[in-house]
């Protein structure tokens, strides 16, 4: 008996766990499929709302892997449909577009692509500066494995490749052209995206909010030009400004809890022709963030009433205060559902281990439209993030090197295989999770 019960162990052990036969599954797509795309798509990077070129190729790699796929979906979104029986439908998002960065990572690949730029008009060189190409490969990756897997899940898999997240004007598009009317409301929507800041590989996946609210925000400030040689003729909108860009700098510090995560930066102050000539004008352009309601409102509303105020302190006439002007143009704070993340940190905890999965709040306020696909109505979801920079980066810039280059940089980089397959891995056992209902 001992020796049969010894016998059976042994088998036992010799059986691959699902986790072992999934790694090795992704693994072999992306050195057989997944590296050669993930090349293309670094290679070819496109700006937002002109991402023709990207959409072509993932509906045509989404329907190779059996979806039914719908193109032209809010501009150049792409919407894939797999049913699999009764079951939940779970939404699960890339988004595609690059920036209109001229690529210096040094990589033998990196893009020499140029595109007319939609804004400007102008011909610029574009990269995948924010890691677009990992979500869009992985997502492919995705659509493969799960394709392959319809006897370990039931009900109906979307997935969604958005355009223009950079300038979040994607998602709302997506939204604005019917995309639940047309394919179906969600029960579940997830994303991820990958992060220079985390190890390449890792899960880091948290119960708040990993992205900030964003507003942007303008502020025309009048005055009275003037002679430089003789300021008290006039009304001087540069020192205004000034005055109003200090004095914006108390709401985080004395008006929000300092629990409370706000900000509030200009990033752009312009005035002024010459040396010696007082303006009558100048402007200021600020981007407010926030990672709830509450404090959105306590930070615009003291836009309003600091610049307004000023405004008064220097003696302008009530019919040329300061105008603050709050774009349409905003996004929400990503939050996402605790008890959905708790769950899916259990899933993979359990499937890809405890050093698979970390829990690193964000220490920046960046700001995502995701969320214009989960509110209103609100849809239960999670966004994690996939660790795209190796340990040794980190090890080096901690001994003196060189630091690891941010998102946005002409000088980012993600190590592609591991972010990939974990991109996809982890894909791949939320879905599982959510879809043996």
């Amino acid at each position: 008996m001992i020796k049969r019960l010894a016998c059976l162990a042994i088998v036992l052990l010799a059986i691959p766990s699902y986790a072992d036969e999934l790694e090795a599954s992704v693994t072999e797509d992306y050195n057989d499929y997944l590296a050669e795309l993930f090349d293309y798509f670094h290679r070819n990077p496109e700006l937002s709302t002109v991402e023709f070129e990207t959409a072509r190729r993932m509906a045509l790699e989404l329907s190779l892997a059996g979806f039914d796929v719908t193109e032209g979906v809010g501009g150049t979104g792409v919407v894939a449909i797999l049913e699999n029986g009764p079951g939940p439908l779970v939404m699960l998002r890339a988004d595609m577009d690059g920036l209109p960065v001229e690529e210096k990572s040094g990589l033998e690949n990196a893009s020499r692509k140029q595109q007319v730029d939609p804004i400007t008009g102008n011909e610029v060189f574009t990269m995948h500066a924010c890691g677009h190409d990992v979500h869009i490969t992985s997502l492919v990756g995705t659509a493969r494995q799960m394709a392959a897997r319809t006897d370990e899940w039931q009900g109906t898999l979307m997935l969604v490749v958005q355009p223009a997240e950079e300038r979040v004007l994607g998602a709302k598009a997506m939204r604005d052209d019917q995309i639940w009317e047309r394919f179906g409301q969600p029960d579940y929507a997830l994303a991820f995206h990958v992060s220079s800041s985390d190890v390449a590989g890792v899960i880091n996946v948290s119960e708040g909010s990993p992205y900030a609210g964003a507003d942007t925000v303008d502020i025309i400030i009048h005055g009275v030009g003037a002679h430089g040689a003789s300021p008290h003729r006039g009304k001087d909108p540069i020192v205004l400004g000034s005055q109003i860009v200090l004095a914006l700098q108390t709401l985080v510090a004395r008006e929000i809890s300092p629990r409370e995560p706000g900000v509030v930066t200009v990033g752009s102050f312009h005035a002024g022709t010459k040396h010696n000539i007082i303006p009558d004008e100048a402007h200021l352009q600020l981007t407010v963030r926030n990672t709830n309601e509450e404090t959105r409102q306590i930070l615009l509303d003291g836009i309003v009433r600091i610049a307004e105020n000023m405004g008064r302190v220097a003696g302008l006439p009530e019919d040329m205060l300061p105008e603050v002007i709050i774009s349409e143009e905003w996004v929400p704070p990503t939050t996402n559902d605790a008890g959905l993340a708790r769950r899916l940190k259990a899933a993979w905890t359990a499937e890809l281990g405890d050093d698979a999965v970390v829990d690193i709040p964000t220490k920046g306020m960046g700001a995502e439209d995701f969320p214009f696909f989960t509110i209103d109505p609100e849809i239960t979801s999670v966004y994690w993030a996939i660790g795209g920079t190796p340990q040794e980066d980190f090890d080096i810039e901690a001994a003196g090197g060189p630091p690891v280059p941010s998102h946005h940089s002409p000088l980012f980089k993600i190590s592609p295989e591991p972010a990939v397959t974990a991109g996809v891995e982890s894909s791949v056992v939320a879905l599982l999770a959510l879809m043996q209902e």
